[in-house]
């Protein structure tokens, strides 16, 4: 077998497991490339190769897992989410074992999912065109702000710097958002809109219940709060209710399409996967890329059949 492994040596407490990783997966005859990912390294440019490799492994935060995924799409090399990030927010979607040595053993079984991507595009406030993939989830308003709050912090406190950064923004931005999902347009006034490809966050709560990365569609979600601390109706929903199938999401409104395209009153700043991406934009849009990368899967994924 001849893999690929990508790493991202900045990218959180965990980014040394990889290497315990590596010893564990390769067994006589086979070959590894390992690429130390530079700052602000392009990945489209380091996986131009992808397809003379039998398996690509990405190490890294949400933030690198996206790129790359979006990267490799359409191209038919199996990929493995190895999580060495802050949240590792795909990696715990997938729902693989997070041992190293188990990571491995799931590269030699080879079972794949083949799982949606969307692709995000918008304009912002400087003139600046992007297309980026999503893999978990993005969008505009609270959340985007807490994401640019944390950054100094994230070295230093790991997930904790996105709670310090919420007890420091009680009162974010409060807006019109027109969404529109595959031609129909609803409105909503709240603090944040997201757009997501899996919706489960810390503590095995899903924003929007029976989001899937395998059903062909995106969902997107307005947290219809007028303030942070209205989101604990939500999180003690999901606390009690983590699937969100017996009470349901207070404060949330989602539906679910293959195209969304998200119009905010005023401009907001934008995140994609954990990134905080440009300048403020008004209007932005995702459309679902099916089953476009085939993902590494054990039998503790909840997309093991």
């Amino acid at each position: 077998m001849r893999t690929l492994i990508v790493h991202n040596p900045r990218s959180g407490f965990n980014s040394d497991a990889i290497f315990e990783f590596e010893r564990a997966l390769l067994d006589a005859g086979d070959e590894c490339v390992f690429r130390m990912l530079a700052e602000d390294e392009i990945l489209s440019t380091t996986l131009t190769d992808a397809e003379s490799f039998d398996l690509i492994v990405v190490s890294g935060g949400d933030g690198t897992v996206a790129h790359a995924l979006y990267a490799l799409r359409y191209r038919q090399v199996p990929v493995l989410v190895f999580p060495s990030g802050t949240a590792n927010l795909i990696a715990a979607n997938i729902g693989n074992a997070n041992e190293p040595h188990a990571l491995a053993a799931a590269c030699k079984a080879g079972k794949v999912v083949h799982c949606d991507l969307g692709e995000a595009r918008w304009t912002d406030s400087a003139g600046t065109n992007w297309q980026l993939g999503l893999a978990l989830m993005g969008g505009s308003g609270f959340d985007a702000q807490l994401m640019h709050d944390a950054i100094p912090a994230k070295d230093l406190l790991g997930e904790a710097a996105y709670f310090a950064a919420a007890l420091g923004n009680l009162r974010p931005s409060f807006t019109t958002f027109t969404v529109e999902v595959d031609g129909v347009a609803h409105h909503h006034r709240g603090i944040s809109c997201l757009v997501t490809n899996n919706a489960m966050m810390q503590g095995e709560i899903e924003i929007v219940p029976g989001s899937s990365m395998t059903d062909g569609l995106i969902d997107v979600a307005v947290l219809e709060s007028r303030n942070s601390t209205g989101l604990l109706k939500p999180i003690v929903a999901g606390i009690m209710d983590p699937t969100g199938t017996e009470v349901g999401r207070p404060e949330i409104a989602w539906y679910r399409g293959k195209h969304i395209s998200v119009h905010s009153e005023e401009p907001l700043r934008m995140e994609i996967d954990g990134d905080v991406i440009g300048t403020d934009a008004t209007d932005w849009e995702v459309q679902v890329l099916p089953r476009c990368v085939p993902v590494i899967v054990d039998q503790y994924s909840r997309y093991t059949s």
